[in-house]
């Protein structure tokens, strides 16, 4: 094999050099899973740590805007984007909380079976130059009435653990579902449409 220059090597060096970094501001596992869908492999992970708490009447699609937007400003980063989002379970004007007890999550459950529940995903990404864009996707969810055995072995099986509105669709919950309208991956946790505009319309290299 010919070897291979020092000034070819400098130049690939440069090229990569060049390349823009992105820092996921989301420690979920899953939202990593779903931005690799899009070929993208975040250059590093930052945890967002903010203050979640609603503001007093403040709507659940606001609420979502705010928290994806407060986690992209939270990294501190002057060279890199820096891309967050935050998914809110609503039901009317409420929003659900994330389920930290059996309790929760089965007072949850009871509330979204047999009706119609909105999932508000908020995705922002900011620039290194600091520009800001954001994107909001409404997905609609219809649970199917529930047993008190259905919801019995749901709460056994603990994927409600630190899910907002009490369960995660990529699991058994989604065989209670009757039907979505709108974005599957929404509701896992990022928007996977949106989430592509937002890199392509800022400049991220993305095919």
């Amino acid at each position: 094999m010919a070897p291979v220059s020092t000034e070819a090597l400098q130049v690939d060096m440069s090229v990569h050099s060049s390349a823009p970094r992105l820092i996921l501001a989301s420690a979920s596992p899953r939202r990593r899973e779903l931005i690799a869908r899009l070929g993208v492999a975040p250059d590093a992970i930052e945890a967002a740590d903010i203050d979640e708490t609603p503001a007093p009447r403040e709507v659940p699609r606001d609420y979502a805007r705010r928290m994806a937007r407060e986690k992209a400003l939270a990294v501190p980063s002057a060279d890199a984007f820096v891309l967050a989002g935050d998914t809110v379970v609503a039901c009317g004007r409420r929003i659900l909380p994330k389920a930290e007890d059996e309790a929760t999550a089965r007072q949850c459950l009871d509330l979204l079976s047999g009706r119609r529940h909105r999932v508000l995903s908020a995705v922002a990404l900011r620039a290194p130059d600091g520009t800001l864009r954001e994107r909001l996707c409404e997905t609609v969810v219809r649970f199917k009435p529930l047993s008190r055995e259905e919801v019995d072995a749901y709460i056994a099986s603990g994927e409600w653990d630190g899910k907002a509105g009490g369960y995660a669709i990529q699991g058994s919950a989604e065989g209670l579902i009757a039907w979505i309208s709108g974005s599957h991956s929404a509701v896992v946790g990022l928007p996977l449409f949106e989430t592509r505009a937002l890199l392509k319309s800022a400049g991220f290299p993305i095919a």
